[in-house]
């Protein structure tokens, strides 16, 4: 673990998976503090509020509260890094899909914050395939997501579903 290093991870999270949740915990082996920066999503349509986002990612991470905290963010992310004194941006890769944008991603975060380094971390391969828009389009569609999200998450997820089906 890299002394007294702040590493951001910023995304939507919407909704917060297993594999989220995996390279959470690969960066705390990491760096001396994480903190998951939950995007206001201005640019996507989320299922969630950026409330509930928020609260599924406080408990998915409690058991490295020690750690990691929970925060949301909206404007340039850049903004949020460098207020926070972040040294680090952690972004997760799933597979060479992901490499590209995720590569273009850093080369402009490196234009606008040089002294922050983008570190790529892959979760585990039980994890590699789950993306939020699966997950959401499984419960939508009435399927089991118990494999991809922790339980809390799973309960939000269907509760959220539900809703959506009353409306």
């Amino acid at each position: 673990m890299s002394s007294n290093v702040i590493a951001v991870y910023p995304g939507t999270f919407d909704p917060m998976t297993l594999g989220h949740e995996d390279v959470v915990r690969r960066a705390t082996q990491l760096f001396s503090r994480v903190i998951v920066a939950v995007a206001a999503g201005h640019h996507k349509k989320a299922l969630f509020t950026l409330q509930e986002r928020i609260d599924m990612a406080r408990d998915a991470v409690k058991p490295y509260s020690d750690q990691v905290t929970v925060e949301s963010f909206s404007g340039l992310l850049r903004d949020f890094v460098v207020a926070r004194g972040g040294k680090a941006m952690v972004r997760g890769l799933r597979a060479v899909t992901d490499f590209d944008y995720e590569f273009q991603l850093a080369g402009m975060n490196r234009s606008l914050m040089p002294e922050v380094e983008t570190v790529f971390l892959t979760p585990s391969d039980k994890y590699q395939f789950i993306s939020s828009t699966f997950v959401r389009e499984i419960a939508m569609l009435g399927g089991e997501v118990d494999k991809f999200v922790s339980p809390n998450v799973q309960d939000s997820l269907l509760a959220k579903v539900r809703g959506l089906v009353r409306e």
